[in-house]
């Protein structure tokens, strides 16, 4: 990423959210990071949540501090942090536009015919109810309020077909898509909603996917290579801008190429 050195905005980008305020849940690192730091690069004010506090602070003086980023602490799945955080945002910066579920667990492996129920479970709570949750919350809170609001969600593409090892965390993200269509109806016209799904992106998450078998991984991808965190937040900042003010409902597949053979890297 290229960035002009006197403004700091990424060489031939726009300010498409000047004067915006986005949530961005699960952003202490990696896709989340990613996200908000190219919301904040055209024009944005962003809240940013994890669950722990030091590397969420660590990532606010990243992004630019105070007159830019402020981060919430807590679970995703926890009533009080949803509550916290949009609450924060408001007071902070009196205004919210554009809310990215982006955060997502998967610790359960192995056939989805063995999973413990428990951890599908739990799975399930942080991959698609939380992501409800934080929908509700910033709905009683003004989103829709104005124009532009819309909702993005970062699901996978492994909600889009069956992956060996990881089916709870695909059918989670199979239910995100889904419900991504679901408010999209419901939510029309003050609230656009629409989803990504990524392939493999080269993140700390993603590690066991590709670690010390890159270039065989890599094979299977038409473009030559894994997906980095910029190139999802290249697509979440269009989904959540003006420039798909016509796009509602729709899971927009990021992949590299990889499903064009069936494949999911």
């Amino acid at each position: 990423m290229r960035l002009d050195e006197e403004t700091g905005v990424q060489v031939g980008q726009g300010r498409r959210f000047e004067g915006r305020v986005a949530v961005v849940t699960g952003a202490s690192r990696g896709i989340g990071l990613a996200i908000a730091h190219r919301l904040i690069a055209e024009g944005a004010r962003v809240c940013v949540t994890a669950r722990k506090a030091g590397p969420l602070a660590e990532a606010v003086e990243e992004l630019g501090g105070s007159a830019v980023a402020v981060g919430v602490a807590g679970r995703a799945d926890d009533a009080e942090h949803r509550a916290q955080a949009i609450r924060t945002t408001m007071d902070v910066f009196g205004r919210l536009d554009v809310l990215v579920n982006n955060t997502g667990i998967n610790p359960v492996y192995g056939p989805l015919t063995s999973a413990d129920a428990g951890a599908a479970a739990k799975v399930f709570d942080v991959n698609v109810i939380a992501a409800l949750s934080w929908t509700d919350e910033v709905r009683k809170l003004g989103l829709g309020s104005r124009d532009g609001a819309a909702i993005v969600n970062v699901a996978s593409i492994a909600g889009l077909r069956p992956s060996p090892g990881i089916g709870v965390y695909g059918a989670s993200k199979a239910a995100l898509i889904h419900v991504t269509a679901q408010l999209a109806l419901e939510l029309a016209p003050r609230i656009r909603v629409n989803a990504v799904a990524p392939a493999v992106v080269k993140t700390r998450f993603a590690t066991a996917l590709y670690e010390g078998r890159e270039p065989e991984v890599i094979e299977n991808y038409p473009l030559g290579r894994l997906g980095h965190p910029d190139d999802v937040a290249a697509a979440v900042a269009f989904l959540a801008s003006d420039d798909a003010s016509w796009i509602t409902g729709q899971t927009l597949t990021l992949d590299g190429g990889v499903g064009l053979a069936g494949g999911m890297g």
